[in-house]
Formats: structure tokens, sequence, C-alpha cells
């Protein structure tokens, strides 16, 4: 089967910092994938060439099909591909509901009633049906998450790419996150995970993928990444982090 997302030989460079060297992926559809490693490896940076939030200097990324070499297929991708950041940037003058249903009507064309509908539905999805009205000042840090995955979800993607999205969070609310990253994952959406979040990572990847110095070191099952890592690099990793 033709992977949904196609990464080849991917480098990126700051300065003359190479913080990618020739990064590879292939994602197939439904596939649920966490890359862990330690600070400054290029996970994010990876992350975030996947729909072109970061230019990369060499190599080719398709999505669905689309190359990602022109602004008109840039754009396309991006309706495509939705993204969960650390932070929720959620705007803080606008009420959950605003919030969820802006893009729906600026991107997707709906009309006010079409993407409050949707909205609402996300907002039972990612269990806080009743903070419709309430602003982001007002909510968790916690459901301030929940709320950006609702965001994200309502624009339809097939691919949801999720940027260590429980770090900024205190260690209490973190599961209620992962919870609904959980629900989308047997829901047979394909995703992107960076984080260090090893309990999900066991419980909702197929693969796990440990990133260091701008390159990809090991893939495997989490399980067999886990418990049974060939590379050197990635056991002295794993010692300080299990």
């Amino acid at each position: 089967m033709e992977p949904i997302i196609k990464i080849r030989s991917i480098k990126k460079f700051f300065g003359s910092t190479e913080a990618l060297r020739g990064v590879s992926l292939d994602v197939q559809k439904g596939e649920v994938i966490v890359i862990i490693g330690p600070s400054g490896s290029g996970k994010s940076t990876f992350l975030r060439c996947i729909n072109r939030l970061e230019e990369y200097d060499e190599g080719s990324i398709i999505v669905d099909g689309i190359p990602l070499d022109s602004t008109q297929h840039i754009n396309q991708v991006r309706t495509e591909v939705g993204m969960v950041f650390q932070q929720f940037n959620l705007f803080p003058h606008l009420t959950v509901l605003q919030n969820i249903t802006l893009a729906q009507k600026v991107v997707r064309g709906r009309d006010v009633a079409e993407s409050d509908r949707v909205a609402k539905e996300l907002l039972v999805k990612v269990g806080i049906p009743e903070k419709a009205d309430a602003y982001p000042g007002q909510l968790s840090g916690g459901q301030q998450q929940r709320v950006a995955i609702a965001r994200a979800l309502a624009m339809n993607p097939k691919i949801m790419l999720f940027d260590e999205p429980t770090s900024a969070l205190d260690p209490e609310m973190i599961q209620e996150v992962l919870d609904v990253m959980m629900t989308l994952a047997k829901e047979g959406m394909t995703m992107v995970v960076v984080s260090h979040e090893m309990g999900f990572a066991r419980a909702a990847a197929n693969r796990a993928i440990l990133m260091d110095n701008g390159l990809i070191v090991e893939e495997a099952a989490p399980d067999v990444l886990f418990s049974n890592p060939k590379e050197e690099r990635t056991k002295a990793f794993l010692s300080k982090v299990l």
C-alpha cells in the first residue's frame, strides 16, 4: 500500500548546524508513530517539516500523494494535516466554541450552523461539552489542550501531528489529553507524535522511533524498542527515561 506520508532524505540546516541529516520515513494510513529522543535531536524540526511549517533544504516529502514543492501544494497539504503544539495557541479573546469554529468558516467555508454543530460534537468527543462558552483563561491546561485538539479535528484532517502535546501540562492533566489521543488512535487516525509519554507509545503506537543528532537511530514496535533495543544509543537514552 502506498504510504500516506513518504519522506526521503530530508536535510535541514540552521546556519552551519545540520539539524536533520538525511531522514527518511514512510507512514502508512492509520499508523500511529511516536518519536522519542533527547532535546535537540531534531524531533520537532522533523515533525514541522511534514506540513512545511519548517522549510527543509534537501530531500522530498509527499503527503497523501501531494508533493510539498509549491505554495499551492503546501496549502493543499495543510488542509489535510492537523497539528497540535506544546503551547495551546488559543485566541484568548474568543470563547472555546469560537476558537473551534473560526477556521471552519474561513478555510472550510462552513456556515455558522454547520461549524457550531461540528464544534459541539468535538467538544463532546474531547470530554468538555460544558466549556463551549468559556474563555481559554478560565480553563485548565489540560482542557485548553483538548480544545486545541478539537480545533484541529474540526478541519477533518486525514493526519494529525502532535509536538510534545503534554509537555506544558501539570502531571495530573496529562492523562486526560492522552485519553483523547488514544481514542483517535483506536479510530484509525494517522498520527505522528513527538512525545516522552512511553505509556502512550506502548498502548497506541505501531512504531516507536528514537531520533538523535538529526538522524533516526532505531525504529521498532514499542515493546521491542523499549525492552530489547539493538543500538547502544537507544539503550543509553532509555536507561535514563524508563
